[in-house]
């Protein structure tokens, strides 16, 4: 299921994976000026989704020295034809390009784009709007030196680019920045200055209004803090053979919004059995809105039955006046430590029932909590779990237990609770997502999300798989209890067959935000709590996203 789950989702190769694509269609026989000349065209269709009507429009071209640049010589030409007034400023003497991008300079030049070189403005610092208007604008205008032009293409840096720019490009795109707002940028394959691998500025970045990728998206233009600077995202189809973009080196992938349905569709003939019994565990004195939060999500996310294991005390807070919550009140003598006693065989024997399990929300952090934590581990017919909020705190511990968990489970830490996890701090969590995940995959055979904007899930050495969403109404307390009862939800609807783990995961991730978006809409400066959340989760199965900005151009299919 895991392998089928995946080629759902869109690829996301990081840039040196990038390079790698590229060689390999270079193997194969594909002329890079070929795929020079696909990439220029879709960057004009793109353009033309903008700026419809070309004829007498003054544009800017900025070329860097690699691919990019040829990039941007290909699409002079065809604005050029497209009877557009383009200027190409150069940073390298021409003469020093080759193959792909010096051929189409030379075309180009042969059909009256003018060059101007740019080096030896930057040189003398001086990158200032009216400088540049002075050496561009005079090529185009001779009469007016001081005219603006109607569209800036950036294509001086390429997803290749890591480190800080050097002061000329910094004076250079603060310039185009400067701009912007009155000349519509476009950025080529990435916006330069921009990290192709974690979307962030090196220390500054185009700030384009769209951004024409080629091939494929880089996970830096997905990572939700990259839109300042990418604006309206479009990957464009420019004859990169399927084979590579199926099997080519790919260390991160799309979570495309539609994954819950892909991942659990409503069944035909289905009853509340075939949709799966959630076990909730957790809702101690004093933190029963958790267990609460987790069992109306499991309910709402389409589990057919949900039934919560609680110190009896408890039991009434977290029904919560739902009825179709249901309670197991286990014996819970010690008030100051609820789990104590909790452990019978009753409770094991209705655990080995159930589908799936949701550990954690709101279960306390006590010796006891953690002997209950273990009697559920060490339960060899148990179903599979995801462990969240208390129940990671307890494992961070114990580290130990992790090797218990199995490839069916899940664990859904916050950047705190990675921190307790992995012995790191919340800060070092934040700064190295990627490793991170990375790490808290190897710890256990679970699938593990880091949660956050942008969050990032894996399971063992798979992909890691991006959901590039930022909501805001997500950032409340208990959301995290929403997300646990979800997942558990899709486990238990799937019976969670071997590699299935991840899948549901990645699902449940999609459906949390899609849910999300739905308050949104009804609280849109925040506001809402997390029953609110819940309660949008059966409306966010279908949801269309309300605020797309990733563009398959290919296919037209909004994938954000």
């Amino acid at each position: 299921m895991m392998d089928a789950f995946l080629r759902t989702c869109p690829p996301l190769p990081l840039p040196q994976e990038m390079a790698a694509w590229d060689a390999r269609a270079f193997e194969l026989g594909l002329p890079g000026c070929m795929l020079m000349e696909n990439a220029a065209r879709a960057a004009l269709a793109v353009l033309r989704r903008y700026v419809p009507h070309l004829e007498g429009k003054h544009v800017w071209l900025f070329m860097g020295g690699g691919n990019n640049g040829g990039d941007a010589a290909a699409l002079a030409r065809h604005l050029h034809d497209a009877r557009a007034l383009p200027v190409v400023g150069h940073l390298k003497p021409l003469s020093s390009f080759r193959g792909a991008a010096a051929e189409h300079i030379r075309m180009a030049r042969a059909v009256g784009v003018p060059f101007v070189n740019l080096a030896a403005t930057l040189r003398h610092g001086d990158a200032a709007p009216a400088a540049l208007s002075a050496r561009l604008g005079r090529r185009l205008a001779p009469d007016d030196t001081a005219r603006r032009p109607h569209i800036c293409v950036d294509g001086l840096l390429g997803t290749g680019f890591h480190g800080n720019l050097r002061p000329d490009l910094h004076a250079l795109i603060a310039a185009l920045n400067f701009l912007s707002p009155q000349s519509f940028l476009l950025s080529l394959d990435i916006p330069s200055g921009l990290d192709g691998a974690d979307g962030l500025p090196c220390p500054l970045a185009v700030q384009a209004h769209a951004t024409a990728t080629f091939a494929a998206a880089k996970p830096g233009l997905v990572l939700p803090h990259a839109r300042p600077w990418t604006g309206r995202l479009h990957v464009c189809d420019i004859g990169m053979p399927r084979s590579i973009r199926e099997n080519g080196p790919c260390s991160v992938r799309l979570l495309p919004p539609d994954a819950p349905a892909r991942f659990a569709a409503p069944m035909p003939q289905g009853y509340k059995n075939s949709y799966g019994h959630v076990a909730i565990i957790g809702g101690a004195r004093g933190l029963s809105g958790a267990a609460h939060l987790a069992a109306r999500a499991a309910l709402r996310a389409g589990a057919g039955l949900v039934t919560a294991l609680v110190p009896a005390p408890s039991a009434p807070a977290v029904k919560g006046g739902l009825a179709e919550i249901m309670t197991l009140a286990l014996p819970s003598p010690d008030a100051a430590a609820p789990w104590r006693s909790a452990w019978t065989e009753e409770a094991a024997a209705f655990l080995r029932r159930c589908d799936a399990l949701a550990v954690g929300p709101g279960m306390g952090r006590g010796d006891d909590a953690l002997h209950f934590l273990k009697e559920i581990l060490e339960e060899e017919n148990r179903p599979p779990a995801v462990f969240d909020a208390d129940a990671l705190m307890l494992l961070a511990r114990e580290p130990h237990l992790l090797s218990r968990l199995t490839s069916r489970d899940i664990l859904t830490p916050h950047p705190g609770e990675a921190a307790a996890l992995l012995g790191w701090t919340t800060r070092e969590i934040q700064a190295q997502r990627r490793r991170a995940l990375a790490a808290l995959a190897a710890q256990s055979a679970a699938a593990v999300v880091l949660k956050g904007a942008g969050s990032l899930a894996a399971q063992g050495d798979s992909p890691q798989l991006l959901c590039p969403v930022d909501v805001p109404q997500l950032s409340v307390g208990g959301s995290g209890d929403v997300l646990a009862g979800c997942a558990a939800a899709l486990l238990a609807r799937t019976r969670a067959p071997e590699g299935s783990a991840l899948a549901a995961l990645g699902a449940a991730l999609r459906l949390h935000a899609a849910a999300g978006r739905q308050c949104a809409t009804r609280f849109p400066c925040r506001g809402n709590g997390a029953t609110e959340l819940a309660e949008a989760l059966p409306a966010a199965w279908e949801a269309a996203p309300s605020d797309d900005t990733l563009l398959f151009d290919q296919d037209t299919a909004c994938f954000i």
